[in-house]
């Protein structure tokens, strides 16, 4: 803490080096975050995904809470394990992103506009993989889930911001 009360925060607030680190940071993790939704996926065997719709070349997953849903369809402990862990993915997906951008941007440090901006930011990218399947077949899916998901890990990154934030101000005495 104390390394940070001196060359990145002071206070509750980035000094212009945190803030620098943390806009590479995001820039960094957006990156990330793009080639992780928007590379081609490799299909794979064994793993369909039931409930899955196809319109022409548009493939959704509109069923809510698909993974409970369809639990009596995973034939494996494998599987249970890697469908546990995409969704601990999704949730967790925007948090690192959003939780950069609460300390760069303090105009989003409310409930409604993270959960608004987590959402927002969900279907961008759930949109945009729709669309890159229509131009490219990237084996992307609109999934329904991912979007509540995401909107899930916006929210835990700004209680950890919130908490993190609550904690600079109990150490410099100004709660």
């Amino acid at each position: 803490m104390r390394n940070l009360k001196q060359g990145l925060i002071d206070h509750t607030e980035l000094t212009k080096r945190g803030r620098r680190l943390l806009r590479s940071g995001s820039f960094f993790y957006f990156i990330l975050l793009c080639l992780m939704c928007f590379l081609p996926q490799q299909p794979e065997p064994g793993m369909e995904t039931p409930g899955i719709q196809h319109f022409g070349r548009i493939v959704v997953l509109l069923v809510p809470l698909n993974s409970v849903m369809n639990l009596g369809q995973i034939t494996s402990v494998i599987q249970l394990i890697k469908v546990i862990l995409q969704n601990i993915a999704n949730i967790f997906l925007l948090s690192p992103l959003v939780f950069q951008l609460l300390w760069l941007w303090p105009w989003l440090r409310s409930r409604k506009r993270v959960l608004c901006f987590g959402f927002a930011m969900s279907l961008w990218i759930e949109c945009s993989q729709v669309l890159l399947d229509l131009l490219f077949d990237a084996n992307r899916v609109f999934e329904l889930d991912d979007l509540w998901t995401n909107t899930l890990g916006a929210y835990l990154a700004y209680l950890g911001f919130q908490y993190f934030r609550a904690r600079l101000l109990a150490k410099n005495g100004e709660m």
